[in-house]
């Protein structure tokens, strides 16, 4: 179920949906592959563990965020993709990672490669 408050601001209502290490990179992931397989998710942001990831995607689910299509296959096959809320979401996160990345750059930090 999606949070519903109390909040005393439009940050803290955004805080609460991306609350936690993993959820705007789990966004970001989805926006930069598009809909992913569990799996594909994982690869995509080494150090997650399997119960975050799960904790995480279902959170996002809850607060549209996050869609979860379910194919009734053998074996099943779940895939996740952006919500419209998720879309705009990961649009105003963007100016948030360019000041990131300007941080970055300002005290000499590397930039972590992900291999694909």
């Amino acid at each position: 179920m999606a949070r519903q408050g109390p909040y005393f601001c439009g940050i803290d209502a955004a805080m609460d949906v991306i609350s936690g290490k993993w959820k705007s990179l789990i966004l970001w992931e989805l926006d930069e592959h598009g809909t992913r397989r569990f799996s594909e998710l994982r690869r995509g942001l080494p150090g997650v563990s399997e119960k975050m990831l799960i904790q995480h995607l279902r959170e996002m689910e809850d607060d549209g965020l996050v869609h979860r299509e379910v194919y009734r296959q053998v074996p099943p096959k779940v895939e996740y993709s952006l919500t419209e809320d998720g879309v705009s979401l990961n649009e105003a996160l963007a100016s948030l990672g360019a000041w990131g990345v300007e941080r970055m750059r300002r005290i000499g930090a590397e930039k972590v490669s992900v291999s694909p």
